[in-house]
């Protein structure tokens, strides 16, 4: 028989290819390890200039401790077991096929063993240990755990080890077991190449010495899954076999001790193994092996299922009623809506109140916010821009200040610098990260007020001194720019950073040198390589202007610093800027979060705190699964310097205390609060929009009217959007049952489950006296009493309100219905809702013209609240004497109000006043045409609509006037269109 010569091997590389190859892999580490080495500097740079050096230490510490010693086992546990086998090798191998092919690897292999042994401990080391350092706040967690002080209901054993030590054990037994599996292929890989072990060969297959090994590293890996079992059934109190999260009556009952029963058939399993060391016979194993696999198929999975389907489900309300009742005790616990933090009062919810009383409150009614955080964004955007370097968020935020003694809710926000807003020809790296570096000033309107073209009143604007005094109105740290900025030049520098227009209208430029203490210093040329490697940018080094006294700051993201200062932190998404002590500050609410509370519901994050403002002009949580959380920190970042301040605000939480143990000294204690700082936090909207979808469930305490599901409630649909999401909390001053005066309150509407009528109001209390009391007004159960939903399609249905739209529905602007507020008063709930016009021209923003109102079955149309409230409870309701022209909320405006604008000879000035008298004319023709349709006077309804067409054509002319003058001054912020021709229903609703 012919012979085929062997195939010739291609020819190797020449000596010039290796040694270009050699260079080219040489630099690519050389660039990686620099990358990595420039990353790590830069973010100890940050640490130790915002003072968490210990944070940075004793992470990278616990990081590299888990990465060297699981590293170091995984390698020796493997590749040991790999060198073992190879050392157990037979002297002689019978002389087979089979044997003669594996003869030509063990001659390639056998130069280069050492090597190999080397190249794969390294590998072996270097992947486990990456896995395991993933894993280093699991085990710090389980070093430094502290007790709840609260046991399970199933193993009488404290929180902690569920929430703690369970974790740890079993990522130690899961990474244990994958290693035994990995040195028992590995093993049985060597014994097979060295002929240890012989597959095509009759009779003897194992040499004694690899039987034993191999016996042993099964009976090792039956004797961790053993230990599975075990841990197994602590897992148990997370099971969602049954209605709700915990160990249901299955799994107590059938479950527990079937896991029980297989980890006592796996040890045995495991002794059939060793046993086999002494007895070569590897039946005793394969038989307790068999034994294992039939008792986990019967007992572990056909037996629960038996149980539960037959036992159970016939009678599930009652089987299942001890352990909903322990879901519901630990849901309350865990998610902080137990019966110390949550007050539920019958509402009576009537539907009609006399004038009298109405007239009378001087909490709720004056306090009623009428503009929409995040509809006036766009005005904002508008009148207080001043130049296209500065932006605003798309939804503003709600905070309250005291002036004058009076407390008042006001719409707040900052100039910040916007990237995006810079045109082409300012978009090069020196105006990005050297020249436009930071925004300028605070702004604020009280939340109640409108001007008479319907825009809100400014008493800061940032530029000139307002109500609230700010004495650093600078803005270097914020949410609309993350990137690096490099500051402090040395003050003879010709580019100085641009700090602000010299006026309110944009006029002329004011430079400004960076003084504060935020930052690092790039004052050497070993630090500007390091960032030029790190951001892979050569002006770093090139550039001159970048001095001894530069410095540069990133991460500048509020959220950012404080999850980055506090890893253990999830940062609400919503922070919001407040003037504490004369600095603007950013609040951040921090949250601690577990998904290891036995029995408690199990939640996704994400999910549980979305709504239908999500993502517009907020940061959704991450999308992980929890079952405990708690506001356990309250932080702050300085908007000049970004100072990071932590405060300890929920004193008793484990969790919190743990990571203080962790991370010593880096959390200041409550006490350090000031009374300032204290009178701006709010009761936080993602902690609070995880609670209100627990409480819809978790009001009821009876265990088997919750399996019923009869009586639960739903978070209702955002009416006032197209967007599909859950309402919006949102947060007003209001006097609620019971309450002296008006505090600050974060509040939601519920509905039925089924149905839309509402069936609660929760609120959250954010005054200092009362922070964190959540009241539920739960409505009779034998009333429909309008939500949310219905009350809007209530508005849109009425004939007045939609002869309106599409009458006004020609010059192509757009209605937008405001938040949708729910107010209890009188014993019933007031429902206010603004409605705004936006014009047709570019330039156009919002303007407020109607509010629209339901109390009970009747609703109310009109052009103040003060109106509306006539028409609700009649004449003597409220007083609309006291409303200047245009002012919505039939409040005066308020006094010294800075609204940043020139003097009245200005030609813009002279047209926007034109553009108001404008809309004035048109809404006394709305007001004629709803009066003579009330009336069927259908001659009335006709001159009513030409002075209609008459007085939008004199809109939209003072509009294009406006926006033409506006072009010349170059002032964008005095550009805009109060136009009131409204059109179809257009979707915004204001969440905050």
């Amino acid at each position: 028989m012919a012979v085929r010569p062997p195939a010739k091997l291609p020819p190797g590389l020449s000596k010039r290819a290796k040694i270009i190859i050699s260079v080219v892999v040489a630099l690519a580490v050389i660039v990686g390890v620099l990358g990595i080495f420039s990353s790590i500097l830069v973010d100890y740079w940050w640490y130790q200039e915002t003072h968490y050096s210990e944070v940075f230490w004793t992470t990278w510490r616990t990081r590299a401790l888990m990465f060297t010693i699981f590293g170091f086992i995984a390698a020796v546990i493997v590749v040991g077991n790999a060198v073992l086998a190879y050392r157990l090798r037979p002297a002689f191998r019978p002389m087979t096929a089979e044997q003669q092919n594996l003869e030509r690897y063990r001659v390639a292999l056998e130069p280069r063993r050492r090597l190999m042994v080397v190249v794969a401990a390294i590998v072996v080391l270097l992947f486990a240990g990456y896995a395991a350092q993933g894993m280093w706040q699991v085990y710090l967690q389980w070093r430094n755990g502290t007790n709840f002080g609260v046991k399970d209901p199933q193993f009488g054993l404290d929180i902690s080890f569920f929430t703690f030590d369970l974790p740890f054990y079993r990522f130690v037994l899961t990474f244990l077991f994958v290693l035994v599996g990995l040195a028992a292929a590995a093993a049985a890989a060597v014994h097979y190449l060295y002929g240890g072990l012989r597959i095509n060969m009759p009779g003897q297959r194992l040499t004694n010495a690899a039987r034993v090994h191999l016996t042993v590293l099964l009976g090792i890996f039956v004797l961790l899954k053993a230990g599975g079992y075990w841990l197994d059934r602590y897992d148990l109190d997370f099971s969602d076999r049954g209605p709700v999260t915990g160990a249901s009556n299955a799994d107590v009952n059938a479950m527990l001790p079937a896991k029980s029963i297989l980890a006592i058939v796996a040890i045995i399993c495991a002794i059939a193994f060793f046993a086999n060391i002494i007895f070569k016979n590897f039946a005793l194993p394969a038989m307790s092996l068999a034994l294992l696999i039939l008792a986990s198929l019967v007992i572990g999975t056909a037996y629960p299922a038996i149980y539960d389907r037959f036992v159970v489900q016939p009678s599930a309300n009652q089987k299942e009623a001890e352990f909903i009742a322990r879901n519901i005790a630990a849901t309350k616990a865990a998610y902080g809506i137990g019966d110390n933090n949550v007050t539920i009062d019958k509402y009576a919810a009537v539907s009609t109140a006399p004038a009298a009383e109405i007239r009378n409150d001087t909490q709720t009614i004056p306090n009623a916010r009428l503009l929409d955080p995040n509809v006036i964004s766009d005005v904002v955007q508008q009148t207080q821009q001043v130049r296209n370097v500065y932006s605003f968020p798309n939804r503003l935020a709600i905070d309250r200040y005291t002036i004058d003694g009076k407390e008042q809710d006001y719409i707040v926000a900052v100039r910040e610098l916007d990237p995006n807003n810079l045109s082409e020809s300012q978009s090069n790296w020196i105006n990005l990260h050297t020249v436009y570096t930071h925004g300028y000033g605070f702004i604020a309107a009280p939340a109640n007020e409108v001007d008479a073209a319907g825009l809100p009143v400014f008493v800061n604007t940032g530029f000139t001194d307002g109500l609230i005094k700010v004495t650093q109105p600078r803005i270097y740290y914020g949410e609309l720019n993350n990137d690096y900025a490099i500051v402090g030049k040395s003050k003879d520098s010709a580019d100085k950073e641009f700090d602000r227009p010299s006026n309110a209208s944009g006029d002329g430029e004011v430079k400004n040198t960076y003084s504060g203490k935020g930052g690092v210093p790039i004052d050497s040329l070993f630090r500007k390589t390091v960032f030029a490697i790190k951001y892979a940018e050569r002006n770093f080094i090139l550039n001159s202007g970048i001095g001894a006294n530069s410095k540069i700051l990133y991460n500048r993201d509020p959220r950012q610093r404080v999850e980055k200062a506090a890893p253990f932190i999830t940062a609400d998404g919503d922070p919001y800027p407040a003037v504490i002590d004369g600095r603007i500050k950013w609040i951040v609410d921090g949250y601690t979060t577990s998904p290891g509370y036995p029995y408690s519901q199990q939640e996704s994050l994400g999910s549980a705190a979305s709504d239908s403002q999500t993502g517009t002009g907020t940061a959704a949580l991450p999308d992980e699964t929890v079952n405990y959380i708690r506001n356990s920190v309250k932080a702050t970042v300085d908007a000049y310097d970004g100072t990071v301040t932590l405060y300890q605000f929920d004193t008793k939480d484990p969790v919190l205390k743990t990571w203080m143990k962790t991370y010593p000294g880096i959390i200041k204690p409550k006490s350090d609060i000031s009374k300032e700082l204290a009178a701006h936090l709010r009761y936080p909207e993602d902690l609070f929009k995880v609670q209100r979808s627990l409480l819809a469930k978790y009001h009821v305490t009876d265990p088997q009217a919750f399996y019923s599901a009869q009586d639960f409630w739903k978070v209702p649909a955002d009416p006032t959007t197209t967007v599909e999401g859950d309402q919006p909390p949102y947060y007003l001053l209001s006097q609620g049952p019971g309450e002296e005066t008006a505090t600050f309150k974060l509040t939601s509407a519920l509905s039925a489950l089924k149905k839309e009528n509402l069936t609660a109001y929760v609120s959250a209390s954010s005054d200092p006296k009362t922070y964190g009391k959540i009241t539920v007004l739960q409505m009779p159960q034998d009333s429909n009493i309008y939500g949310p939903s219905q009350v809007q399609s209530q508005f849109k249905g009425d004939p007045i309100i939609s002869k309106d739209i599409a009458l006004l529905d020609q010059g192509g602007s757009k209605v937008i219905f405001g938040n949708l507020l729910t107010l209890p008063l009188a014993g019933g709930l007031l429902y206010v809702e603004p409605l705004y016009v936006q014009g047709n021209a570019s330039s156009a923003y919002p303007t407020l013209q109607k509010v629209l109102l339901n109390f009970g079955t009747k609703i109310a149309y009109a052009n103040t609240l003060a109106e509306g409230l006539n028409q609700l409870f009649g004449d003597g309701a409220a007083d609309e004497s006291a409303a200047p022209p245009g002012n919505a909320a039939g409040t005066p405006t308020a006094p010294g109000a800075d609204q940043g604008t020139t003097s009245s000879s200005d030609p813009l000035t002279a047209a926007k006043q034109q553009l108001a008298n404008a809309n004035s004319e048109l809404q006394a023709a709305v007001k004629a045409f709803d009066t003579a349709a009330k009336a069927g006077d259908y001659a009335a309804m006709g001159v009513a609509q030409q002075q209609l067409v008459d007085a939008a054509a004199k809109v939209n002319d003072a509009s294009n006037k406006v926006d033409g003058l506006a072009g010349i001054t170059g002032s964008s912020g005095a550009s805009g269109s109060g136009s009131a021709t409204p059109s179809s229903p257009a979707s915004s609703s204001g969440g905050g």
